[in-house]
């Protein structure tokens, strides 16, 4: 994938800067960890700083000095799940089937309608709208790469009637934000070329989704976002219909994976490329992964255990630090902890699809995922 900061080696793990960086990292580390590119939020970036601040800064990579390519989601995702209550999730086990979905004890804080949706910020409460020609401009003024087109994105627990009115929605929400992205490139023709992908919804429902995708690639896209609420056991089966439906020569974005298993499954079945915050944010809460599995440092058989994270990891964590060092760190709340888990975390997964790629062009990926992933899950959380 060639962009304006640089050309990016698919597949590749794109880590997630929500606010214009990745929590408790520089950019200097990120780029030595072998990050090829950054995501961040248009919703959280249009209410801080602003997207007129990041523009005026000369754009993403600039304002935050990373130099790299960026993507940046449209913000429908935060629209709409914290605006349900929900923060990260929308895949809930509630049971239920309902089309006004709202989290336990929360009071809801976006209204969608054919137009767009009406939102109050999570900071202070104040009134917004995002609509699709709002999303793009956003988008545009904060200057990343790769954008992605307004979506509606539904939950797990909507009716199935509801998931097909908002794939109609969708689909003209994406028609909106091509014309509008065009006419953004043709007024500010100073601005480097800003590649836009349509999104894919859908559910988990095949003729949804197959219906999505064919309707998604026939629009003039530089590439494709493949969203929403899945299970997880579904996931291959789900890109499996998606990449079926779609051309080969624009790229696919599997937006929001980052857990090796799904990774692997997205590589299998035709994604490019993955964003997650799964890494980092683990990584704060002592969670880190290892070739032989997942477990938290803040477990007292780490606390005089003098050897890495992962012996046959060679981050900068890895290679200078103890578990012992890294349980004392966590316990004793010192921000360290943070940096240097999340370094680990994030140099796992960004190497473990790059290995990916390289077993591609040899023809050994299948024999990479047989290895890798016996060991992965026969020692998460036991280690």
């Amino acid at each position: 994938m060639r962009t304006p900061h640089g050309d990016i080696r698919t597949p590749a793990f794109i880590p997630v800067g929500t606010k214009a960086t990745v929590k408790a990292v520089l950019p200097e580390s990120l780029r030595a960890l072998g990050a090829q590119a950054v995501l961040a939020n248009a919703y959280h970036l249009y209410l801080q700083p602003g997207a007129d601040i990041i523009d005026e800064a000369g754009g993403l990579a600039a304002f935050m000095g990373w130099g790299g390519p960026t993507f940046t989601d449209s913000g429908g995702f935060q629209v709409l799940s914290l605006g349900a209550g929900f923060k990260k999730v929308l895949a809930m086990d509630s049971g239920y089937r309902d089309d006004d979905v709202i989290a336990e004890g929360k009071e809801r804080l976006a209204r969608v309608d054919d137009d767009g949706v009406t939102f109050r910020s999570h900071l202070d409460g104040s009134e917004h709208r995002f609509t699709p020609e709002v999303s793009m401009r956003v988008q545009a003024a904060i200057g990343a790469d790769i954008a992605f087109a307004f979506d509606e994105l539904t939950t797990l627990n909507n009716t199935r009637s509801y998931q097909e009115i908002a794939l109609e929605r969708t689909r003209l929400w994406a028609e909106r934000c091509l014309v509008e992205h065009a006419h953004l490139r043709a007024s500010h023709p100073q601005r480097p070329a800003q590649a836009l992908f349509g999104v894919i919804q859908g559910a988990q429902y095949e003729d949804l989704r197959r219906r999505a995708a064919r309707d998604i690639a026939a629009m003039d896209f530089d590439g494709f976002g493949i969203g929403g609420a899945i299970e997880k056991r579904n996931l291959a089966q789900i890109v499996t219909w998606v990449t079926e439906e779609l051309p080969d020569d624009r790229p696919r974005h599997l937006l929001g994976i980052g857990e090796p298993g799904d990774l692997f499954a997205g590589v299998a079945a035709g994604a490019d490329t993955f964003d997650c915050v799964s890494p980092s944010r683990e990584a704060r809460n002592s969670a880190v992964y290892t070739s032989t599995g997942r477990f938290n440092l803040t477990g007292s058989a780490h606390r005089r255990d003098f050897g890495p994270i992962d012996a046959d990891c060679g981050c900068y964590t890895c290679t200078h630090y103890s578990r012992a060092y890294l349980h004392h760190a966590f316990k004793a709340k010192e921000m360290v902890s943070a940096t240097l888990a999340t370094v680990h975390n994030l140099h796992f997964t960004v190497s473990l699809v790059d290995r990916m790629r390289v077993a591609l062009e040899s023809g050994d990926f299948d024999a990479l995922r047989e290895e890798f992933l016996g060991r992965y899950y026969a020692g998460t959380e036991s280690a």
